[in-house]
């Protein structure tokens, strides 16, 4: 479709996928309807840990199964399934672990390099040439390790990373300490991402939705999709649980842990579970909470501790139980826990805030971005897991580039839909 058709795109769901799209789209000059089933930004793009990590490589790794069936079935480890039937979850499992292999992740890390040297760039010209206040820091972060061993495993992954040219380096306790004077003597070394930076994320969104209604998209908030409409083969655009139907020229699902059951009626299949992710905010006081300058993942539980203005969130974990926002006291608890063993000067204090959201996971851990087989108008941009954050922007330029030009400026061959199939 040319530029020049101005062709009217619907775009379902308001994180920051969904808003990045819906913004790249109307700044070339797309009329643009987006629809958020609650509010801009309250899902996953909310509460996650607020850590922008170009040169990451997808959860799918060497030994991550042998790791997860050690600690799977524990309410207080980093990756937990709580135990139910479910067929769905079960296939999944046998398809992540196929994607498990050395060689799996050096394809990834490929795929990915160049989606994540375009979004370092696009995050400096979305903050700064929009104005958008969301304490942006691209200061790197630290990855930190208690153990040799979990550190020896970091040090070869930042070789992959220097490999696709990003920032690795891999640095000694004190030299760790030096750094960043909250952490504890018994920190054995870390890595520094030095690409890396930290934002607030629903300050990100909200403040990007806004500056996409400045060119002139139609925000909406409170409104469910319940189908794609078609004729033929061609997308005409959608129906709402209301009863509301809108047309449009495109429609763009990017609906996260809910855009399988949509992409699905359009004949769409991907191996698709939502993965819970938790956080607790705690205002930095002396005793309770250290005053972080940088960012730094717990490496061996898989928790982030950001620097958020006068606070600092605790964040991370994969829990698999299905589409729902229940909250677990213990897989809370076990963020602090986490962190004490790591972090001088933190001891017991009231959170400012408790949260859960579902981050949408593909089983061989890259996303699914680009059009449906077989629909003139349709597309899917969701399953970005941990990286949502980081490749949000990137994504939505992508996006625009297939609605508006046919095609996309980079290589996404490896995010294809169809790749698990018809």
């Amino acid at each position: 479709m040319s530029e020049g058709a101005d062709p009217h795109v619907v775009v379902v769901g308001g994180g920051v996928i969904g808003v990045s799209c819906a913004y790249f789209l109307a700044r070339r000059g797309a009329r643009v309807t987006l629809l958020e089933r609650s509010e801009i930004g309250s899902g996953a793009s909310f509460g996650n840990a607020g850590c922008i990590a170009p040169g990451h490589g997808p959860l799918n790794k060497p030994g991550r199964v042998k790791q997860a069936l050690t600690s799977v079935l524990s309410e207080t480890s980093p990756l937990y399934v709580a135990p139910r039937w479910d067929p769905e979850l079960l296939r999944w499992l046998r398809v992540f672990s196929r994607f498990c292999t050395a060689a799996h992740q050096e394809r990834s890390l490929r795929a990915l390099a160049p989606l994540s040297r375009e979004t370092i760039g696009l995050y400096r010209e979305l903050v700064r040439g929009e104005a958008i206040d969301c304490s942006y820091r691209p200061e790197g972060y630290y990855e930190v390790f208690l153990t040799e061993r979990a550190l020896a495993g970091a040090t070869r992954e930042a070789g992959l990373i220097r490999q696709h040219g990003f920032g690795a380096d891999a640095l000694s306790g004190g030299a760790m300490r030096e750094r960043e004077p909250a952490l504890k003597e018994r920190i054995v070394g870390g890595v520094f991402l030095r690409d890396g930076a930290s934002i607030d994320p629903h300050r990100f969104v909200t403040g990007l939705a806004e500056r996409a209604g400045r060119y002139g998209a139609a925000v909406r908030t409170g409104v469910t999709v319940s189908a794609v409409t078609t004729r033929g083969r061609e997308v005409t655009g959608v129906e709402t649980a209301a009863g509301e139907t809108l047309p449009a020229d495109v429609v763009v699902l990017a609906t996260g842990a809910y855009s399988i059951e949509l992409a699905r009626r359009l004949g769409c299949r991907y191996p698709l579970q939502a993965a819970k992710g938790y956080h607790r905010d705690r205002r930095v006081r002396v005793g309770e909470t250290p005053p972080l300058r940088v960012t730094c993942m717990l490496g061996e539980r898989s928790v982030f501790c950001t620097p958020m203005n006068d606070s600092v969130r605790f964040a991370g974990t994969l829990e698999f139980s299905g589409v729902n926002h229940v909250m677990r006291r213990s897989r809370l608890e076990q963020l602090t826990r986490s962190a004490q063993q790591y972090l001088t000067g933190l001891g017991e204090a009231r959170a400012q805030s408790e949260w859960c959201g579902l981050r949408p996971c593909i089983a061989d851990g890259l996303p699914v971005v680009g059009p449906v087989p077989g629909y003139r108008g349709a597309y899917v941009a969701t399953g970005h897991a941990m990286l949502g954050l980081t490749l949000g922007p990137v994504t939505g330029k992508l996006v625009s580039e297939y609605v508006l030009d046919g095609a996309p400026s980079l290589d996404v061959g490896a995010f294809r839909l169809d790749r698990f199939g018809p």
